[in-house]
């Protein structure tokens, strides 16, 4: 059994308690500015990562950040770890329920969002391969336009919810329909998105069959959502009730999470698919208290998410990755593609003309999803590093610019 020697431990937790500790910095400093804690932490991993401290003291990026050894290994079990506890969390965001009671307003709304900005991506992809850099191969094409629509396509459940809460307009109807429409916007796309991920694999033998895969996965998420969400909901009370308060429930639904992980990466779909989807079926209970989804929410965003996010400027140099035309063509087609989707899908779900266009506005907020996306996509090779660093701002500058785009068209 490999271990990590004395210097590696050493390195390794001064490499995580700096990324702790300075994100959190940077959070508190962009909250006074009113600006996404997410961005705090990703600006903190550029800075700690090659754009700058690797660029201006080389010896310290590579002796707190080691590209061969243990101690990458080790800091990528726990970013993957990072990112199945965040879609954990998202999922638990997502009620069926609710997306149910608003009708066929959040059905076109929601598709319509997703359909334009997923063709318009996937045509552009396809027939303009060389913009991106994209063999012209029909495989690698093809994959590449399968996620440039998808990415385009998924909003940010936890980012759209938060918008909506500062500008006091969670609970009214324009909210509710965009918050209906994200969450099956997001469910969608994820499913989508761990299907692309899965072709990746399909020349490997250790693999299960694509059909199998298909397969297994509509079975593990219908039982997830109607068998597995019952015995949730009868085992809930017991757990609050008679386990330790509140590390039961903790231990519990976070084990789950993990074997769902571990299932749907065995059947070639991402581990994070299984997380999404056994936190849907924890988060849609009503027997789950408030104060148990807040401990999870807490644990699993200020410990996690900030590793996490600050690894993504690890990996990559912003500056000289940065092509300002592919951040131009990603930026007009997400903004085009999801905004002109929402809204012609609210307007035909009989809202008025302003409050559709502010519901395009407000679904148009991508967010920590898309940087989870793009990150996910980079390890897998479905992407370069400038298409990678274009998602990232363009993640951001969709984030910024939804609240008070959507302020402009509410009565």
């Amino acid at each position: 059994m490999i271990k990590l020697a004395h210097n590696e431990l050493i390195v390794l937790l001064l490499s995580i308690s700096a990324m702790l500790i300075i994100s959190r910095i940077f959070a508190e400093l962009g909250k006074k500015l009113k600006l996404p804690i997410v961005m705090g932490e990703l600006i903190v991993g550029i800075i700690l990562g090659p754009t700058i401290l690797g660029m201006l003291y080389p010896d310290i990026f590579d002796y707190l950040f080691p590209r061969t050894g243990n101690i990458p290994i080790a800091l990528d079990g726990i970013f993957s770890l990072s990112v199945i506890m965040l879609l954990f969390v998202a999922g638990m965001e997502v009620q069926l329920s609710l997306v149910l009671k608003q009708g066929k307003v959040a059905v076109y709304t929601s598709l319509f969002s997703m359909v334009i900005p997923f063709f318009t991506g996937f045509a552009v992809a396809w027939f303009f391969p060389e913009i991106f850099s994209i063999s012209n191969e029909q495989g690698p094409k093809l994959l590449f336009a399968l996620f440039f629509g998808t990415a385009l396509s998924i909003s940010a459940l936890p980012v759209i919810a938060r918008i909506l809460m500062d500008m006091n307009l969670f609970k009214t109807n324009i909210g509710m329909v965009i918050i209906a429409s994200a969450m099956f916007n997001d469910l969608l796309g994820w499913l989508i998105f761990s299907f692309i991920l899965s072709l990746t694999h399909t020349n490997d033998g250790e693999h299960l069959s694509l059909w199998y895969t298909v397969i297994y996965i509509i079975g593990f998420g219908l039982f997830m959502l109607t068998i597995g969400k019952k015995i949730i909901d009868k085992t809930l009370p017991w757990m609050q009730t008679k386990l330790s308060w509140p590390g039961g429930v903790l231990s519990i639904s976070l084990g789950i999470c993990l074997l769902s992980a571990a299932f749907t990466e065995a059947i070639n779909i991402h581990a994070i698919l299984g997380a999404f989807i056994a936190g849907i079926a924890f988060g849609d209970s009503v027997h789950l208290r408030e104060q148990a989804r807040e401990i999870i929410h807490q644990f699993v965003t200020n410990f996690f998410a900030p590793l996490f996010f600050v690894s993504i400027g690890l990996k990559i140099n912003f500056i000289e990755n940065f092509d300002p035309l592919i951040v131009s063509i990603v930026l007009v087609l997400a903004f085009v593609g999801k905004v002109l989707g929402a809204t012609i899908g609210a307007r035909i779900g009989g809202m008025s003309k302003n409050h559709s266009l502010a519901v395009g506005f407000g679904m148009n907020a991508r967010g920590a999803m898309e940087i989870i996306l793009g990150t996910l996509a980079l390890n897998a090779g479905l992407i370069s590093k400038p298409i990678f660093v274009a998602l990232v701002i363009m993640a951001l500058i969709t984030s910024l610019t939804s609240g008070p785009l959507m302020k402009k068209f509410i009565d």
